[in-house]
């Protein structure tokens, strides 16, 4: 069970504005979170839609909101309505960093574009999480993970440019998170050393068009191209079923893959498909992945994990998802927790990942409820309880009802 001790991240003292929803901006929002920021996470009067996405035990608290939003406090403002935006400027008087994934335009209709906001807070890191590059033609388009992942060549890089296919997975907003997070830090260290504040945008498709073109561009990084496009080595990559089950064997260098065939009984291999020698190996690694598959067969995945960790070959057995939270190093690192959320019960997270020696991240606040902290973080900028009652009644914010 999660004991929660005072931030002691290496971003404590810092405080983020939090103005996004749904997964992009809010996973980004709880890195800094976990590395210690003051995070109040800024909702309409009707809550995050990602509240109620997924499973949950109770409707606004689901799994996957809550995996996303941790180490905040939740304020509910209406920013349409002239006391709810009054609220907001004196906040972002108080702010190091603006995080936002509403749109640019949308955001300056309301009274904080860039220029506004930094009125307020001459040395703002004003952060935008957008679909599309705000220089481009498509800044005004909607952006959904899929979109990304399509308009990007992922799709096609997953699948085959004759028939794509998706990533059962949010990766783009997840990627694009964590380029997020590196962004605003990287802001405030500029800040730190300079005094400057400045506007940061990270877009998605731009960011996941970059991160696959690494390798997926193939002989298209040269001009004229000098080959197909993709990394052959990795596309024909695969499970490998055994007697009974799947593992993933990755032989790597030439040494790995001469042991690997000696050890098997097939030295005969290491000539016929030249693994000694890089370039010949990447050429035949189609025949070398259909022959381990063929001889994958003949041992239990047990049997196999003994053999290829006696031969200090890459491997490892799959982790069912049901399961992965009894992954052996994974539990011996104690990567998942329990906390207990009081009108949730226990729910299990990943703690954060990221080790600081000097600085530890940790989990310091459960997620709250919708408007949980709206008095609280009100009277920390000054507004007296009368005040903040006049806010209710016009409906300009949102308070949480008592547990």
């Amino acid at each position: 069970m999660t004991t929660f001790t005072a931030p002691t991240g290496p971003l404590k003292g810092y405080r983020i504005l939090d103005l996004t929803t749904v997964l992009f901006g809010p996973y980004a929002s709880q890195t800094l979170g976990d590395w210690g920021a003051d995070v109040i996470k800024i909702e309409r009067l009707e809550g995050d839609t990602w509240r109620s996405s997924g499973q949950f035990r109770n409707r606004g608290m689901s799994g996957q909101f809550m995996a996303v939003n941790r180490n905040k406090r939740s304020i509910a403002l209406d920013l349409k309505h002239p006391d709810g935006k009054t609220v907001l400027q004196r906040l972002v008087g108080t702010a190091d960093a603006l995080v936002s994934n509403i749109r640019p335009a949308g955001l300056g209709r309301l009274g904080f574009s860039y220029e506004d906001c930094r009125a307020l807070k001459p040395d703002l890191i004003y952060a935008s999480a957008t679909g599309f590059g705000q220089d481009g033609p498509w800044r005004a388009r909607p952006a959904f993970d899929e979109i990304i992942q399509a308009a990007s060549g992922f799709a096609s890089a997953m699948g085959t440019d004759k028939e794509p296919a998706f990533v059962p997975s949010l990766v783009a907003d997840k990627l694009c998170a964590v380029a997020l997070s590196s962004a605003v830090t990287a802001a405030l260290l500029h800040r730190e050393r300079t005094g400057e504040g400045q506007q940061v945008e990270v877009p998605m498709l731009e960011t996941l068009a970059a991160f696959n073109s690494i390798e997926m561009l193939g002989g298209y990084a040269f001009e004229p191209p000098i080959g197909p496009a993709r990394y052959k080595r990795v596309q024909e990559r695969r499970p490998v079923r055994t007697k009974d089950g799947w593992m993933t064997m990755l032989p790597y260098s030439g040494d790995n893959w001469c042991a690997f065939f000696e050890a098997v009984g097939h030295p005969e291999c290491i000539e016929e498909f030249a693994v000694r020698d890089r370039v010949e190996r990447g050429r035949n690694i189609d025949r070398i992945y259909d022959k381990m598959s063929e001889i994958a067969l003949h041992r239990t995945t047990a049997e196999w994990e003994k053999l290829l960790l006696s031969i200090d070959v890459p491997h490892t057995a799959f982790a069912v998802l049901e399961e992965v939270t009894e992954q052996p190093h994974l539990n011996a690192v104690g990567l998942f927790e329990e906390l207990e959320v009081p009108t949730e019960g226990t729910v299990v997270q990943a703690r954060p990942p990221t080790r600081f020696s000097a600085s530890p991240a940790g989990i310091h606040r459960l997620p709250p409820r919708l408007g949980e902290h709206t008095g609280e973080i009100l009277r920390e900028v000054g507004f007296s309880d009368d005040e903040i009652d006049a806010l209710q009644q016009t409906n300009a914010i949102g308070v949480a009802e008592p547990e």
